[in-house]
C-alpha cells in the first residue's frame, strides 16, 4: 500500500491544451499531511506511518486526544490515517507530506462520498419500471410490487432492491487522469467528474492498477510527431 493524501473538492472547470482541446476537470485542494507516528515491525508486526490531516479547534478535541497530540508535539488534526509502507526509515515524526507525492503520477485513484439524496422510491433508486398506469392498478403506480414468497421461506431475502436511503455512500473511481498539478496553491486537476458535492472530503492514492493507456497530452504529442515524420518523408 502506498501513501495517499486527503483534500477537498473545490468544483469543476475546464482546461485548454495547446491543441485547443477543452477538457472538463475537477479541482481538488490537497491538504498537507503531518507524520504523527512511525510504526515499526518490532512494535506492531508491520511497518506503517500515521498521518494527520486538517486542523482542528482545541474545543472540539477530547481529553484523551489532547494528551495524544501534546505528546506528539503537534496541533490537533481532524482525520488520522494510517498508511502501510515497506520502507518507513525515510519518514520521521513531524515530516509534512504534500502534493509532491503525485509529482510524476499520470493516473490516481479517488475515493469520496456520493451526494446524499434522502429517501427514494424504487423507480428513482433502482430504475424500476413501475406498475401499469391504466386499468387494474390503484394508488400504487410507482410501487415495487411483490417482495417475497409465500409461507416457504416466508421472508424477504437480504439485498432485495427496495425503497430506501439513496446516495451518501463511499465510492472509488480508478485511474483518473492527472491533467495538471499546481504545487504552489496545492491544487490538483483531474479529468472528468468525481463523486460528492463541493467541499466534500476526497481521498487520493496512487493508482492500484497498472495503467498502460496514454494521457491526452501524450496522444497529442504522438500525433504531432507522426505528422512531422510523414511530412519529412514527403
Amino acid at each position: 500500500m502506498s501513501i495517499g493524501l486527503i483534500g477537498k473538492k473545490v468544483g469543476m472547470t475546464r482546461e485548454f491544451l495547446e491543441s485547443g482541446q477543452s477538457i472538463p476537470v475537477t479541482v481538488i485542494r490537497v491538504e498537507k499531511g503531518r507524520v504523527l507516528d512511525v510504526i515499526t515491525k518490532e512494535k506492531r508486526g508491520y511497518s506503517a506511518i500515521k498521518v494527520g490531516f486538517f486542523k482542528l479547534k482545541n474545543s472540539k478535541v477530547t481529553k484523551q486526544m489532547k494528551g495524544y497530540f501534546a505528546k506528539k508535539n503537534t496541533e490537533p488534526k481532524k482525520i488520522l490515517k494510517e498508511f502501510r509502507v515497506e520502507n518507513n526509515e525515510q519518514y520521521k515524526e513531524g515530516n509534512e507530506l504534500g502534493l509532491e507525492i503525485f509529482k510524476d503520477k499520470r493516473f490516481i485513484d479517488v475515493r469520496s462520498k456520493t451526494i446524499g439524496k434522502g429517501f427514494a422510491g424504487v423507480m428513482k433508486r433502482w430504475n424500476f419500471g413501475g406498475l401499469r398506469a391504466s386499468h387494474g392498478v390503484s394508488v400504487s403506480h410507482r410501487s415495487h410490487g411483490s417482495t417475497g414468497q409465500r409461507q416457504d421461506p416466508g421472508k424477504v431475502f437480504k439485498g432485495k432492491k427496495m425503497a430506501g436511503h439513496m446516495g451518501d455512500k463511499l465510492r472509488t473511481m480508478l485511474n483518473l487522469e492527472v491533467v495538471k498539478s499546481d504545487l504552489e496553491n496545492n491544487l490538483l486537476y483531474l479529468k472528468g467528474s468525481i463523486p460528492g458535492s463541493k467541499n466534500s472530503t476526497v481521498y487520493l492514492r496512487e493508482s492500484v492498477k497498472n495503467v498502460t493507456r496514454k494521457t491526452i497530452k501524450e496522444r497529442h504529442e504522438a500525433k504531432v510527431k507522426a505528422a512531422a515524420a510523414k511530412k519529412g518523408k514527403k
